[in-house]
Order: structure tokens, then C-alpha cells, then sequence
């Protein structure tokens, strides 16, 4: 219970948010961690914020290019030195006991994939009263069907599963990336809410329309993870499918 955790941040104009973000890791039980904040041209002051904070766990890269949180997240994995690697966005938020938590359940279980539940708050950081939960165990083949993982709540164990690079696509890049990882082991859920993702914030996922996340669903399967014409319009459709059944079977109302 004492090895470090790289925890990987892309960032992208969230100055008015990153700090609380970051603040949330400080405040971690677990101690023994790098954070590697991999920055994609932002242009508002998010660079001054970060700087602002002395530690020196803390490692902020500016990318010389914007080019989308998939290059940072590649870019940060590579840099990597953690045996377990956690992904946090640089507007999320974890409970203290988050990492504490998740190792020890990896560790008493000899897994080297999961995840936890995790509550909605607003762009303001209000809570909404929703919890979203998931599988126990996500195979690959659960994986292919539906993306039940919250990125800010996922880690793995870089040891046996090595380093994960993905494609550069623009969304889902998060989803890419367990897919591949979910070719060398299944992922465990951990029944606990440890993290607090921000719902509705500007350019997620969530806020767009159906097309387009018809369209970048394809391009998931066709692109990142090179599946034919067919197989991506049928791992689409399926997907769609499954995400309606999530929204009715694992998002929970009225957290306490």
C-alpha cells in the first residue's frame, strides 16, 4: 500500500476550476502520488494557477500544439513512472479516501483493472442527487458493449497492463482507451461513490446531440479501435442500445 500512482489530468481553460481539482488530490489519504497535469494550449490563466501551488508532486507539461485530450493523455502516460495509473479531468473531483480505497480493494483482490460509483455535481459544483453506479465486472465483451466506466474513478495497474496508447479522436478517447485495456484483463467495480463528476460543463460529451454521438461513436469503432465499416455501425447501434439500459438500470436518484 505504498507504491506510487501516477494520476493523469488533461487540461484545457478550466483556471476556474483546476485548483478545486487539484485540491481534491492534495487532500488525499493515499500520499504517495505524482500528478501529471499535460495542458493543451489553454489560453485563459490556467498555467499561473497550477504554478501557483508548491508541491512538488506536481508536474505541469504545455503542449507546444493543441491537439486534444487523447494526445495529453497519451503524452502523460508516457511520462508515467506510477505502478497503479488514475485519471482525474481538471474539473473533477475525488473524496479523500478515493485512492486509499481503490488500491487496497486491487490489492486484497489481485485485480489490475476497476473503477467506483461516482456522484453528479453541477458546473457550479452543486450536487444534483444522482449516482451513477455500474457492472460488478465489465469483460470485454461487456466493455464493447457500453463505456459503464467514469474516466475520473477508473486505475489500473501499469504492471500488467503495460503502457496503453490511443488514437487522437476528439471524443470518446476515454472509452479507446478501455477498450484496449480491457483486452488484458477485466475491470472490477469498487461498490463505493469516491468521486464527484461535473455534469454539463462546456463541450462534454453529454451536451451534445444524438447525431453526433451517433457519429463519434462510429468513429470510435472504426478509427481507434479499426473495426470495419459493418462492425462499427453494429458495435454503434448496440451501444446506443445498452446506454439507454444503463440510464435506466445504474443511475440512481436522491444520493444521500
Amino acid at each position: 500500500m505504498n507504491e506510487l500512482v501516477s494520476i493523469i489530468m488533461p487540461s484545457y481553460n478550466t483556471a476556474n476550476l483546476i485548483l478545486e481539482s487539484i485540491q481534491s488530490v492534495l487532500n488525499q489519504t493515499y500520499t504517495n502520488w505524482e500528478l501529471i497535469i499535460v495542458d493543451d494550449c489553454s489560453t485563459d490563466n490556467t498555467e499561473e494557477v497550477v504554478k501557483s501551488i508548491n508541491d512538488d508532486r506536481i508536474r505541469f507539461i504545455k503542449k507546444e500544439q493543441n491537439s486534444g485530450a487523447a494526445e495529453s493523455r497519451n503524452f502523460a502516460l508516457r511520462e508515467a513512472k506510477g505502478r497503479w495509473i488514475a485519471f482525474l479531468d481538471s474539473d473533477d473531483l475525488w473524496k479523500k479516501d478515493k485512492l486509499q480505497k481503490q488500491i487496497q480493494f486491487m490489492e486484497d483482490n489481485g485485480y489490475a483493472f476497476s473503477y467506483t460509483d461516482y456522484e453528479e455535481i453541477d458546473a457550479e459544483g452543486n450536487r444534483l442527487g444522482v449516482l451513477v453506479t455500474g457492472p460488478d465486472r465489465v469483460t470485454k465483451r461487456g466493455m464493447y458493449r457500453y463505456c459503464w466506466l467514469g474516466c475520473l474513478t477508473v486505475m489500473y495497474d501499469m504492471t500488467k497492463i503495460g503502457l496503453i496508447q490511443i488514437k487522437n479522436i476528439r471524443k470518446n478517447n476515454d472509452y479507446a482507451m478501455w477498450l484496449k485495456v480491457c483486452k488484458k484483463a477485466d475491470c472490477y467495480r469498487l461498490n463505493e461513490n469516491l468521486a464527484y463528476y461535473r455534469k454539463g460543463r462546456g463541450g462534454s460529451i453529454s451536451t451534445h446531440s444524438k447525431w453526433k454521438l451517433i457519429k463519434w461513436h462510429y468513429r470510435l469503432f472504426h478509427y481507434a479501435d479499426e473495426k470495419n465499416p459493418i462492425s462499427s455501425c453494429f458495435c454503434t447501434m448496440r451501444n446506443m442500445v445498452f446506454g439507454f439500459y444503463k440510464k435506466k438500470k445504474y443511475i440512481k436518484q436522491q444520493v444521500d
